[in-house]
């Protein structure tokens, strides 16, 4: 196989403005189909993708033979139906975040990644970034010596948007699930521990979280971090050692809320900047995946790393409440 054939299963804003466009864009991917009901919601799509198939059910792109992966765009809720039906059907699942809504809910989907024997993951595009790759491996090379403390924050503000899915409980919305991920993955990524001793101030909206204030530690690391949807946007991250402090501007919303920079703090006041205005991480997410389809390589984010995230989550919202 040399290029994976993809089809996308919604015609969802954030497929249509991002992962579609990064899907087509893509070395070694075809965007080869999108499932509607509402043909005009496909119009977009060939727009910038001309000669795209659509079908009009989900099941219907399942069956088509032509079709490799999937990518899962859906409210939360329905993330663990459709992998598995996606996997039964022998297709290659790429599936939005967060890819369950609990994380007892993995073991169903590992069991159906393992039988079929297809890749199954969820679309955490920060690893793919090279500014994440990299702040990585400089704590890993002591860049910034024993690791002491982390914060992190991720905010923006959708209160108007009442009919938004991250603003209805019924369908797994909140601010842990949507924008937690972030600054629990991340830091998870990057310090290569799980977290502990974990304590949270969660506020809820109609069953749903709109802020939450987490405490915890990695290891001997301490960490502190905030997220909402009810707030001004703003988002960083930041890994502070004995010999240095390693600062993330834009670390999950790259091109978007900002240029991706690795701010370096060390040696009293002087500060190396590392820029990174080129790197499209969804892009590379796509080829990423791609390359582990063709050649069987390991993908950089496996259900297992993605089950810890979801279990920190759920730890606080019990904590929380």
């Amino acid at each position: 196989m040399e290029t994976v054939r993809w089809g996308i299963l919604g015609a969802a804003k954030f497929a249509r403005e991002h992962m579609g466009p990064a899907i087509h864009a893509a070395r070694g991917a075809e965007l080869a189909a999108v499932a509607t009901r509402d043909v005009a919601k496909a119009g977009p799509f060939a727009a910038f993708c001309p000669g795209i198939a659509v079908h009009d059910s989900y099941d219907a792109l399942l069956d088509d033979p032509r079709i490799d992966a999937v990518y899962i765009p859906m409210p939360n809720h329905m993330h663990v139906e459709w992998t598995v039906k996606a996997l039964a059907a022998g297709k290659h699942v790429l599936c939005e975040k967060p890819i369950t809504m609990q994380a007892q809910e993995f073991d169903q989907l590992i069991a159906a990644r393992d039988a079929s024997g297809k890749l199954a993951a969820e679309a955490y595009m920060i690893v793919h970034h090279p500014q994440w790759q990299q702040a990585r491996q400089m704590v890993a090379d002591g860049a910034i010596g024993r690791v002491r403390h982390v914060t992190g924050a991720f905010s923006f503000d959708n209160r108007a948007d009442v009919g938004n899915i991250r603003n209805r409980a019924e369908t797994g919305g909140g601010g842990l699930r949507d924008i937690g991920v972030y600054v629990f993955g991340s830091a998870r990524y990057v310090l290569g521990t799980e977290a502990s001793d974990i304590s949270a101030r969660v506020m809820l909206e109609d069953g749903y979280d709109t802020f939450a204030d987490v405490q915890a530690r990695f290891g001997d690391v301490t960490y502190s971090a905030y997220v909402s949807i009810r707030m001004h946007p703003y988002q960083e991250m930041c890994f502070h050692g004995e010999e240095g402090v390693i600062r993330l501007t834009a670390p999950f919303n790259a091109q978007v809320f900002g240029e991706a920079r690795i701010e370096w703090h060390r040696g009293g006041l002087a500060v190396e900047t590392i820029r990174f205005p080129a790197a499209r991480h969804y892009e590379l997410q796509v080829e990423a995946f791609c390359r582990s389809v063709r050649e069987g390589v390991d993908y950089p984010c496996s259900l297992e790393f993605s089950r810890g995230t979801q279990e920190m989550i759920d730890r606080v919202l019990e904590v929380g409440r």
